[in-house]
């Protein structure tokens, strides 16, 4: 049994979330998601929550789902409520980047700047050196903050590079430090 799948979903009264051709839609004021739903996953919609159920408990697989689903579909409903976000920090002489309409454009330490377009429903904001990405859809701001990341990876050495702001870099001693 999913301890995560039997959790129900909370709703505010702002959130709607219905089932059209074989996808759930979840609508907020910060706008609309749709995930496509799995045969043996099946979501029962009241006005103040909703709960997801499987088939068969025994199967491993359909539980997996099952947990999976909900974790999905309440992604979705704090996405259209409040949104998410990931700060990133660049660090380096010279490293910079600003936003020019919904393009990301970033100095890097390389021999020509980096131009990285943002899809849409993602906006980036730059104060200083730290680059925030936001908006409703949790898997794409995840996956372009990744995107942003990799470009200029931290080195161990310096810190130099793009890295989350939370995260922490494990420093080397460099060669002086290795030989007394």
């Amino acid at each position: 049994m999913s301890r995560v799948g039997k959790l129900p979903i909370k709703l505010d009264a702002k959130t709607q979330v219905k089932i059209e051709a074989g996808q759930i839609v979840v609508k907020g004021p910060k706008g609309e998601l749709k995930q496509a739903m799995h045969p043996h996953v099946s979501v029962n919609i009241t006005p103040e929550e909703v709960t997801v159920a499987i088939k068969d408990a025994t199967d491993k697989k359909q539980c997996a789902l099952w947990g999976l689903y909900r974790n999905l579909i309440n992604n979705m409903v704090i996405g259209v409520n409040e949104g998410f976000s990931k700060k990133l920090e660049i660090k380096g002489v010279g490293y910079k980047a600003q936003v020019a309409g919904n393009k990301l454009i970033m100095n890097l330490g390389y021999s020509h700047p980096i131009d990285f377009m943002l899809p849409t429903g993602i906006t980036a904001a730059v104060e200083g050196n730290f680059i925030t990405i936001s908006g409703i859809d949790k898997q794409l701001v995840g996956e372009k903050a990744a995107q942003l990341r990799s470009l200029r990876l931290p080195e161990p050495y310096k810190g130099k590079g793009v890295k989350y702001d939370d995260e922490v870099i494990r420093r080397k001693a460099g060669k002086t430090a290795a030989s007394k």
